[in-house]
């Protein structure tokens, strides 16, 4: 009896595969859209609230700091409580949290709940993560790794297409009235759905941040996750400079951009073939492979003479990121060894450092009034980050042989 306890999960994990990805690729997608949301109310707050530009955005910038400061939380607390009971109660505390935004009429409250809504977001990616790792059999965990990841990175431009459409059909405050809906179902279909995770013994629960100074001091992790930073710095410093280079070359207006944004998710159908393209040539060279096309759309990007041009390699970028997403995750889930939670915590935080300071390397560079070098000096960080591929190489060939 005992032993057939034991299988039953996996026999449910085998069962349900699909049913069990979509309902985490779902829950990726509109959680980490919640983020995104804001950017094109912006300027709805302005002429409500009397605000400045930079005021405005404080919705979206507030709500992505306390995403990261969240991350480097939540995935050690599932070490302690169960990945699947902080992923529920995350769900369940947005299903509260946002439509009290759309209550709320003061800007300054509104700033104060977006930080609270972002932090408690930031419940699902990191313990979704090391989940997968964990639940799911070694030859469909890539597979798994790749659909939820494409969910994170569509995230991006899903809840600017959704906000803007909530809103001109039905005005700001229901965007937030029904992510608290879409929230709700969400938290009953992983009820439903997601088989329960190990309780960790007494012996392997470890201290909420006692195992981030233990990842931080090995070079194999600080490799990743320079690497790591890199995505988002170049995905969201990318769409920033687009938007302008755009606009001002172009002349296009705010739905064409939009359009030209959409293309995008084009490349990022790739991201659950990251992990086949992985297990038949190797996590490295897919992960090259990856940083590769990435730089090479990214400066083909700044070149090109056609905005059809532009479209098309704004795709190969996109489709550099979404290989690249998959197989760095799957590589730290294979070699995270017991640090595997908190290493996939740092993962999510150092993504959203680099969403961070994207934005503000875009318009640094965007002020020479070259977008040629724009374009060209991101995906200079990118060939760094192919480069470091290959020392990362060394040091995960010595963590095997030492495990």
């Amino acid at each position: 009896m005992e032993q057939l306890a034991a299988e039953t999960p996996h026999t449910v994990v085998e069962r349900r595969y699909s049913l069990i990805t979509l309902v985490f690729f779902c829950s990726g997608l509109f959680v980490v859209a919640a983020l995104f949301s804001t950017i094109p109310l912006n300027p709805v707050f302005m002429t409500e609230f009397h605000l400045t530009a930079e005021r405005a955005a404080l919705a979206t910038s507030i709500c992505s700091l306390c995403y990261a400061l969240g991350t480097v939380v939540f995935a050690p607390l599932s070490d302690r409580y169960g990945r699947k009971r902080v992923i529920i109660l995350g769900l369940l505390l947005l299903t509260v949290i946002s439509p009290v935004i759309g209550f709320l009429s003061n800007y300054e409250a509104i700033i104060v709940f977006r930080g609270i809504q972002g932090f408690v977001a930031a419940s699902f990616a990191p313990t979704a993560l090391t989940f997968i790792t964990e639940l799911y059999p070694p030859k469909k965990r890539m597979t798994a790794i790749g659909v939820i990841s494409a969910g994170f990175l569509m995230a991006g431009i899903v809840g600017q297409v959704y906000s803007s459409m909530i809103n001109g059909m039905l005005g700001w405050h229901f965007v937030f009235y029904i992510f608290g809906l879409l929230y709700l179902g969400l938290a009953i279909a992983f009820i439903a759905v997601i088989p329960r995770d190990r309780v960790l013994d007494v012996m392997e629960k470890r201290s909420v941040f006692g195992a981030f100074p233990v990842v931080l001091s090995q070079s194999f992790f600080r490799k990743c996750y320079f690497i790591t930073v890199l995505l988002l710095l170049s995905f969201v410093g990318m769409y920033t400079a687009l938007e302008n280079y755009l606009r001002d070359m172009y002349a296009l207006e705010a739905s064409q951009i939009l359009l030209i944004r959409s293309a995008g998710m084009i490349g990022m159908l790739l991201t659950p073939f990251g992990g086949r393209l992985a297990e038949r040539f190797g996590t490295f060279k897919t992960l090259r492979s990856g940083l590769a096309l990435a730089a090479i759309g990214l400066f083909s990007v700044g070149v090109s003479n056609s905005i059809f041009m532009i479209a098309c390699m704004s795709i190969v970028f996109t489709a550099g990121i979404s290989i690249t997403v998959p197989s760095l995750i799957s590589l730290l889930g294979q070699i995270g060894g017991k640090e595997k939670a908190s290493a996939m915590s740092l993962y999510s935080f150092f993504l959203f450092v680099g969403s961070t300071i994207g934005p503000m390397i875009a318009v640094f560079l965007m002020k020479t009034g070259n977008y040629v070098l724009t374009f060209g000096m991101i995906a200079a960080l990118l060939t760094f980050g192919f480069l470091t591929t290959f020392p990362l190489a060394k040091k995960a060939a010595v963590r095997r042989a030492e495990s």
